[in-house]
């Protein structure tokens, strides 16, 4: 097997730290000129934060940058509508993605705004998700706005 990218590893590690914290685990990473800048990870659960998504974090974590444009963010899983807005609004040209098996997401919209999606679509982070989603179906749905 080929070595993980690190930085969508940074991207899984935040993952399974919010699941450790009994959160869902979405993990994300931001990256400019091929350094990390900051990760985050889905905090719904741990902070009651309603919009507090894995990506919605890792850019709160980030904080001021000014210009994105020399961005990639990862994470874990293929983007809602909400957090790839945030993406579209701050014009990160790349986001690079664990998986989109489980949640389908917003892709189609990103690419619409010209955002370049990658999906690497790893067992491991399709797994982690279908682990939780079985365990725990009524936070998942809240977590989605099912």
């Amino acid at each position: 097997m080929e070595d993980m990218d690190p930085f969508m590893q940074a991207a899984i590690d935040e993952a399974r730290k919010g699941l450790a914290e009994g959160g869902i685990p979405i993990g994300s990473a931001l990256v400019e000129g091929g350094k990390l800048v900051a990760t985050g990870r889905n905090k719904r659960v741990q902070e009651n934060n309603p919009i507090l998504h894995g990506e919605m974090d890792c850019l709160n974590n980030a904080g001021r940058i000014g210009s994105y444009r020399n961005t990639v963010i990862y994470s874990t899983l293929m983007p809602c509508y909400m957090c790839a807005g945030t993406i579209v609004q701050f014009k990160i040209p790349k986001v690079v993605v664990g998986e989109s098996r489980t949640f389908p997401g917003a892709r189609k919209f990103m690419e619409d705004h010209g955002v370049e999606v990658i999906d690497l679509d790893l067992p491991e982070c399709v797994a982690m998700m279908e682990e939780f989603i079985r365990a725990k179906p009524e936070l998942w749905n809240e977590d989605i706005g099912e």
